[in-house]
């Protein structure tokens, strides 16, 4: 596609979310992939879900975030036996006035770090998904805004399935992106042995505040998306639920239900984001293809047929990107 538009100078935000990437390089080595897609959910507002094995800086990553950016931060480790109420907050009876109140749980921050998201049980995820969707809870009957900017960052450990609950698809569909966190090359490897083996914590500072991140979500919006670019963004997703009509009948029997509408939302959303990050005031079809696994991974559901031949949703996607005309 010819390019019709030429680049500008970074602007304010932008240089401020350059500073906030530096500031996570002094404690994250590698992960390059990781913290941009961690951008990419800060500055789109939508939630975003890292799997990985333990040990890959997942915590670290968003807690970090949470330091440079100057926001509250709440951790919430989920285990089987977390209720609603420890992630929304109760009730509280008040001796002194004879009065119930509202005793507000840690879900009311920021930036959340649901650790080990699919641990809990389906009341919490219950919970948690009026929270991602709606960006409030109900706590006595009574709704309550929670603040803004409000960021869902969920850790899952792919390789345990005992005291495990798979996330229903209605939530999965909530996330903006579905992040797989790989191992770091034998340099990087070196380098965090290098720089944490001592024990001490390197420090980091504030950046970003939670004003400048809606002015930067503002900005986000008005990255140029062509006409051209929205059909291609179209065709890539019901390529997924209709893999015929794309020239892919064989992947027919392997799909079950291919990506929703949404996944379409999240894709030009999370494609501008990206060309904002990269210097640039209009979307490219790299752009929509960097985030394309990402955004559709989790919205595809195989065939029991697919699962017995080993096939991915990440294949799918390969498949689908291959297939689909670039404008």
């Amino acid at each position: 596609m010819a390019e019709q538009k030429t680049d500008t100078p970074p602007s304010e935000n932008a240089q401020r979310i350059s500073e906030a990437v530096a500031e996570v390089g002094r404690r994250i080595v590698g992960q390059e992939i990781m913290i941009e897609r961690l951008l990419i959910g800060l500055l789109t507002g939508g939630h975003i879900l890292l799997e990985g094995v333990p040990g890959l800086a997942k915590t670290l990553a968003v807690r970090t975030l949470s330091e440079i950016i100057d926001a509250s931060f709440s951790r919430i480790q989920f285990t089987p036996d977390l209720l609603p109420a420890d992630l929304i907050g109760t009730m509280v009876f008040d001796v002194k006035t004879q009065e119930f109140g509202v005793k507000k749980g840690p879900i009311f921050a920021n930036i959340i770090l649901a650790d080990e998201i699919n641990r809990a049980p389906a009341k919490v995820q219950s919970a948690l998904l009026e929270a991602m969707q709606e960006r409030q809870v109900s706590i006595g009957g009574t709704s309550h805004g929670l603040p803004d900017p409000f960021l869902v960052l969920a850790t899952q450990n792919p390789i345990e399935s005992e005291g495990t609950y798979p996330l229903p698809e209605a939530q999965l569909d909530r996330f903006l992106l579905k992040v797989r966190v790989v191992y770091p090359t034998r340099g990087e490897e070196k380098d965090i042995l290098m720089r944490v083996s001592g024990g001490e914590t390197i420090p980091v500072e504030a950046r970003l505040h939670p004003d400048g991140i809606i002015s930067a979500r503002q900005e986000v919006r008005t990255v140029h998306l062509d006409p051209r670019l929205v059909d291609y963004i179209v065709d890539l997703v019901r390529a997924t639920r209709e893999p015929g009509n794309a020239g892919l009948p064989e992947l027919a029997p392997l799909v079950a239900f291919g990506a929703s509408p949404r996944a379409s939302i999240s894709l030009a959303q999370a494609s501008r984001a990206i060309a904002f990050l990269r210097g640039r005031t209009f979307v490219i079809p790299e752009d929509i293809q960097a985030v394309a696994h990402d955004v559709m991974r989790h919205r595809i559901v195989l065939t029991f047929e697919a699962e017995a031949e080993d096939v991915t949703a990440d294949h799918i996607i390969d498949k689908v990107v291959a297939a689909v005309p670039n404008p």
